[in-house]
């Protein structure tokens, strides 16, 4: 029997922007399967509940080049680690745009190890045109009515529209 490798990309995606599916991409050139985690924070409010996220996601997989078989999105709490292990995940895998987000991933990345040794974490650089973009940045210059078209998937972009 062939084991199926999978990856479990994790975060809020509140957007999913261009650079989450550039990393999305990446994975995808890795694994067979990536499972999106959505983590659930009972404190954290945001832009899109976890249904509006999902769809988001699917609908952006559709209109893209990638193959949505291959992708799954899931919500969880907890560890990133626990929810990995529990969807069979080989990897966790964790988008790098700059040395900051290094510095921060690879702490994780060694807490993560000591708390399950058998999962890995996998590393996917931003692409040139990607790296600047965060879903952070995103809300902000949405909410302010700014345009941001070039930065995430044109589902995104309407579902941004009609909260204004």
């Amino acid at each position: 029997m062939t084991k199926i490798n999978i990856g479990f990309y994790s975060g809020s995606f509140d957007p999913i922007t261009n650079g989450h599916m550039a990393v999305l991409a990446g994975a995808l050139a890795s694994f067979d399967h990536i499972i999106i985690g959505i983590g659930a924070h009972a404190v954290k409010k945001g832009m899109f509940d976890f249904d509006q996220r999902k769809a988001l996601i699917e609908a952006s997989l559709q209109e893209s080049a990638l193959d949505p078989s291959r992708v799954r999105v899931v919500a969880f709490d907890g560890l990133v680690v626990d929810a990995a292990k529990k969807e069979g995940a080989l990897a966790i895998v964790r988008g790098l745009r700059d040395a900051s987000d290094f510095d921060y991933e690879m702490q994780m990345a060694g807490m993560n190890a000591e708390l399950a040794p058998d999962v890995q974490t996998i590393f996917i650089p931003a692409t040139v045109d990607t790296r600047p973009i965060s879903a952070t940045l995103v809300r902000q210059i949405a909410t302010m009515g700014g345009d941001v078209s070039s930065f995430v998937p044109a589902p995104v972009l309407q579902a941004l529209k009609k909260l204004k």
